[in-house]
């Protein structure tokens, strides 16, 4: 037996590889499967120029054996094997990747998948076991050679008896702590579900003993039959004429944990500099956990057919985070870990690429399944506006057509080009208002003369919606406007002069008026907006009167204020009547009046009375004269 020291010298390297790079314990599996699965690939790789090895490919596998009296697992695989000199440099050597060298070596076998790359992988191992031994027999050798370390204190080499090319590894477990579980590997359902995890798509056959009980006659009947525990060929790498879209929602709904089948699936392979193929679905409802924040966005990163991060973030916009998928590209970079990723500017590229199928899928349902669509923007329509506000309006251009509203007209949900396209002659303007609800909307003063004039209006009844509104600015030359906004004028030249007279003839009384309300108000003037309604606020500036509602909800320090305008109709009965008490100088009954009027519009727009008790006097005392 040769004991040896390892050539990376120091166990601060090795306590680094076990305890730093390697974040989840679990990996060990999917590390030590890997190479096995790259043993066996040398081997077939090998016997394509070496006619004399005689092998077929349905022969490669690996095996998996759990002893739980032992406290051990055996991961074999019947590939390529090592020689004494392989073993003491691949596995004495930390950081020394045999693959690599094999690719390096091997002229046939440059272009070759080899998953290993870093010669780190093996050392994982250690995260779960006190000892590790390793025995293996190479296809160019007769001898058999085992390995075996404790860890950072070294390993010792020694000839064995193997019959069989391959290698075997055995793990003896650690001891359980009150911290760490490591039984926990000993379980048939354990591996199982870590193989389908990491592994599920490793091109070999990956094996492993199941007992199976039959009664029979009151009888039981144990036998032992052999299990393969992986999917071995992905669904996205199968012919698409092959797949049925019960398998696509069977994958769906297994790998995403969702009891519904999706709204939309779809696959795409993408040739170029970073080559990748994506299998994406969008959900038909979203997640309970969705607008709060636990939910994690991201897609099932895939390299050669092992699971490298089960939710990368940076492959989804925020802005499309409802989507679900997985994306599986031989062209990234990873970190010596394969945790991780190494360079961003790969990933931004496909990215990049998901971003565009993923909006080019929704134009396209769209347009070609419109019922489908709106129950997916009702879902998740939040993510698409929020898009375009945290992007301070950058990404309008992206998202602005998958944008839906519903209409004064027939109450349907439009795009903003049904709108532009439904506007009458020379109409430059977007209406909308805002409110709780349709209902709600529809019952505004302001709103009622807007529909008067012939002009279709937009309901918006989500807290983000005006935001976003001011945010764009516009939609394709055509500015939004509130119809609360105090700019807005649909009046005739005529009917301008004449409210503009009607305006200075009472400056006074408004100024009466407003010293009533003290500093709840910016001015009060007499409006043609309204139709039949006494009273309305309006607003003057970038902050509406619902943006107010909305940003003084928040659990913030910081209040705002919108810059309102009491507008009272001048065609109304209660103008007349507050002209006539500032005439007669009545002043007490103009303040109830007043006080009562700005109550009234307060409550219209749906917004709380600053002293209810003091209102609901007032009426009173005025019902009862």
């Amino acid at each position: 037996m040769k004991k040896k020291q390892f050539k990376a010298e120091s166990k601060k390297l090795l306590d680094m590889m076990i305890n730093s790079i390697y974040t989840n314990r679990e990996i060990f599996l999917r590390e030590l499967i890997s190479n096995a699965s790259d043993a066996l690939d040398k081997l077939y790789y090998k016997s394509l120029t070496d006619t004399e090895l005689n092998i077929k490919k349905e022969d490669l596998e690996i095996r998996i054996e759990l002893d739980k009296k032992e406290r051990s697992i055996v991961i074999r695989d019947n590939g390529i094997g090592m020689t004494e000199e392989e073993l003491e440099n691949n596995l004495g050597t930390i950081a020394r990747s045999g693959s690599e060298l094999f690719k390096e070596n091997n002229e046939e076998t440059k272009d070759m998948q080899i998953i290993g790359q870093f010669g780190v992988g093996f050392y994982s191992a250690f995260m779960i076991s006190k000892r590790v031994k390793v025995t293996s027999k190479s296809i160019n050798s007769e001898k058999a050679y085992s390995w075996e370390s404790t860890g950072a204190d070294g390993f010792s080499i020694q000839e064995c008896d193997k019959k069989e090319n391959g290698t075997e590894i055995i793990l003896y477990l650690k001891d359980n702590t009150e911290e760490e579980n490591y039984d926990e590997f000993l379980e048939n359902y354990t591996i199982e579900r870590l193989i389908k995890k990491y592994s599920d798509y490793i091109s070999y056959p990956i094996i492993m003993k199941e007992e199976k009980i039959e009664k029979d006659d009151d009888k039981e009947t144990t036998t032992i039959e052999d299990k393969i525990l992986n999917s071995r060929v992905p669904i996205w790498k199968k012919d698409r004429k092959d797949v049925k879209d019960e398998e696509y929602q069977d994958f769906y709904t297994d790998k995403f944990y969702d009891y519904e089948k999706p709204s939309r699936t779809f696959r795409s392979v993408v040739e170029g500099k970073c080559s990748f193929t994506s299998l994406l679905f969008i959900p038909s409802h979203a997640p309970y956990d969705y607008y709060t924040k636990e939910y994690e966005k991201g897609l099932q990163l895939y390299s050669k057919g092992v699971l490298i991060m089960d939710k990368c973030n940076d492959l989804l916009p925020d802005y499309f985070s409802f989507v679900k998928g997985l994306v599986d590209s031989e062209d990234i970079s990873l970190n010596i870990s394969r945790e991780t990723l190494q360079e961003n500017h790969q990933i931004a590229a496909i990215a990049k690429g998901i971003e565009s199928k993923i909006k080019k899928e929704l134009e396209m349902m769209l347009k070609e399944d419109r019922e489908q669509y709106e129950t997916i923007f009702k879902n998740f329509g939040n993510q698409l506006k929020y898009g375009i506000y945290t992007s301070y309006g950058m990404k309008k251009e992206d998202l602005q057509d998958l944008l839906l509203y519903t209409s004064s007209k027939e109450k349907k949900l439009l795009t903003l080009k049904e709108y532009v396209d439904n506007m009458i002659e020379n109409q430059e303007t977007i209406y909308y208002a805002c409110g709780e609800t349709i209902d709600k909307i529809d019952l505004l003063p302001q709103v009622e003369t807007v529909k008067d004039k012939g002009f279709e209006i937009l309901y918006l009844t989500d807290y983000m919606d005006e935001f976003v509104f001011k945010v764009m600015q516009e939609y394709n030359g055509k500015k939004f406007m509130n119809v609360s906004d105090e700019a807005i004028d649909l009046d005739s030249e005529e009917e301008k002069e004449a409210l503009k007279k009607a305006n200075e003839n009472n400056k006074k009384l408004f100024e009466k008026m407003q010293e009533f309300l003290n500093d709840s108000i910016s001015s009060i003037q007499f409006t043609h907006r309204l139709k039949n309604h006494p009273v309305c606020l309006t607003s003057k500036g970038d902050i509406s009167v619902e943006m107010e509602k909305v940003m003084n909800a928040m659990p913030t320090d910081q209040k705002v204020k919108a810059n309102i305008v009491m507008e009272i109709n001048e065609n109304h009965e209660i103008s007349k009547k507050l002209e006539d008490l500032y005439k007669k100088n009545d002043f007490d009954s103009l303040m109830k009046y007043t006080k009562i009027l700005y109550a009234q519009a307060r409550l219209i727009e749906g917004l709380s009375l600053e002293n209810p008790t003091e209102i609901t006097n007032l009426i009173c005392e005025e019902l009862s004269k």
